[in-house]
């Protein structure tokens, strides 16, 4: 059986509810990997796609219904792999394309889909592209990435570069012009007003859609399409009319494939109504990041605000949500919540709770927190090491991994917090994301069910959701007292250890879902 023929295997057969109207994405979860820090199994202490394959049964147990694959394009890896060299190529680090081909394979046969990410902003100063495009004034790709004219001591305008501090322009000796790079000065900014350009980047989604794939994250889809003012009233960079009709030209081209490929953008505007425009009228992106939860704290009114916009603004015009706690590129959350262990538990089932479709990083299952990187050993310009730890898969120095020496430090107290004690242990974070996907992928009601706030006591969340007859109840205590939830329910899960079922109060930090008897 081939990629392309792929129908979903086991783990994906078991929701009776789903519907051929209901986009498959709508009821999925999906599990963010990291390959660097997943796991190396070549002995280098980088994590590699042979060590994703090789836990796609972990994958699978753990209930997930889609993984999606943070880059493992061949880099120089100035912003470890989102500085492409080539986009239709493996780096040697993580393996090679047959690899590649075969871990979606794979995947496929556990009912895993798989979504891969895309960059398109930018690439790599080494890609072939632009080293021919600084070349030369009139080489072939010279206009393939922004050119301006200008004083070399004067950048065009005053936009600065993420992570370095910097202008988000580097001065071009040879050719004797600047070039934008919104990040790194070893990523120019490709240009999309450019048609070859997008007729390109457009065989690099067709590559990977051939090969398999179930769909793309695409890296900073919002700045694509942006105008480029000049001089120094220019205020930063902004999604300009022209970044709209590129994503509808993705939609497009990944709806042409068979077997209903998804998109997923990272829109990094904490607007939840300018993240809606990306959605468009159905024609632009399945689904669109939404990153304010990333900054809330655990408290009621921050969360209710986040679910509110969320409702006021994607709602109305059946754009459907996306809800994520940790990534690669923010703090994990229970580090954001001081590092306890409840309200990172509680969390679990606020983000598998609410109506959308839930994005779970790498090790949130194990209930990790940042590792302590010291100043000797930190390598990210951005200041991600924390978050992008190695995961640990079992007891001894290694981890699990095939050499005790990974590229970065593993997270905080590894030698017991690892995917094999928590397996031993009925009452751990891993089971407890297990207990609630499965319930999750049992109930079409927080599966794809409508929402709607309950009365609740002050400091407590509470909302509903109802689809197909199936009604559930999420209760969220977000203080440090014991509260009382009155009503007739029957305990789904809790994030707490549960003493023989609902008794009607939910302890500090803590969260349960209930069905109304």
């Amino acid at each position: 059986m081939t990629s392309a023929q792929w129908t979903p295997g086991e783990a994906a057969a078991k929701d009776p509810h789903d519907r051929p109207e209901r986009p498959w994405w709508q009821g999925a979860v999906f599990y963010q990997i990291y390959p660097r820090s997943f796991l190396d199994t070549d002995g280098d202490g980088v994590g590699d796609l042979d060590g994703v394959r090789r836990r796609l049964p972990y994958l699978a147990q753990l209930g997930v219904d889609a993984i999606w694959l943070s880059p493992f394009y061949r880099s120089p890896m100035a912003d470890f792999g989102y500085d492409v060299a080539d986009h239709c190529d493996v780096d040697p680090l993580f393996g090679d394309v047959d690899i590649a081909r075969e871990l979606v394979r794979e995947a496929h046969e556990h009912g895993l889909r798989v979504v891969v990410d895309y960059v398109p902003n930018h690439t790599s100063d080494e890609h072939a592209w632009f080293v021919d495009a600084r070349s030369s004034r009139t080489a072939a790709h010279r206009d393939w990435y922004v050119w301006v004219d200008g004083d070399p001591a004067t950048p065009p305008n005053p936009w600065m570069s993420a992570f370095t501090g910097g202008p988000a322009w580097t001065w071009d000796a040879g050719t004797e012009q600047w070039y934008l790079h919104l990040f790194l000065p070893e990523q120019p900014d490709l240009d999309w007003h450019n048609r070859d350009v997008v007729d390109a980047m457009h065989d690099v989604m067709r590559f990977w859609l051939d090969l398999g794939v179930d769909g793309f994250r695409i890296d900073v889809a919002f700045l694509i399409g942006k105008d480029v003012p000049l001089g120094p009233a220019a205020s930063k960079p902004e999604p300009s009319a022209y970044t709209h009709e590129l994503m509808r030209g993705f939609r497009k081209l990944v709806d042409s494939y068979p077997r209903e490929r998804v998109t997923v953008g990272e829109i990094y505007i904490m607007s939840t109504r300018a993240v809606a425009s990306f959605y468009g009228d159905n024609d632009e992106l399945h689904l669109n990041f939404n990153f304010p939860p990333l900054y809330a704290p655990f408290e009621a009114a921050a969360w209710r605000q986040r679910i509110d916009e969320v409702v006021d603004d994607l709602d109305p015009v059946g754009a459907w949500p996306v809800w994520v706690l940790s990534n690669h590129d923010n703090p994990r959350h229970r580090t954001r919540y001081g590092g306890s262990e409840d309200k990172a538990r509680a969390a679990a089932l606020v983000l598998l709770g609410v109506r959308g479709t839930p994005f779970l990083y790498q090790g949130e299952e194990l209930g990790l927190c940042d590792a302590v990187v010291p100043p000797a050993l930190r390598v990210d310009p951005g200041g991600r090491d924390g978050c992008r730890a190695p995961l640990p898969w079992e007891a001894g120095a290694a981890h699990g991994w095939a050499t005790d020496d990974p590229w970065l430090p593993w997270p905080p107290d590894a030698d017991h917090v690892h995917a094999a004690a928590q397996e031993a242990d009925a009452a751990s974070f891993l089971h407890l994301y297990r207990a609630a996907i499965a319930a999750r992928r049992r109930s079409p009601a927080l599966r794809h069910g409508a929402f709607r706030w309950l009365e609740s006591p002050p400091g407590v969340l509470a909302w509903e959701r109802a689809a197909d007859g199936d009604r559930a109840v999420v209760v969220v205590n977000m203080t440090q007292a014991e509260v009382r939830f009155p009503g007739s329910y029957e305990l789904i899960v809790a994030s707490a250890a549960s003493q023989g079922g609902w008794q009607g109060a939910l302890g500090p930090w803590s969260a349960a879902w209930l069905a109304p008897r």
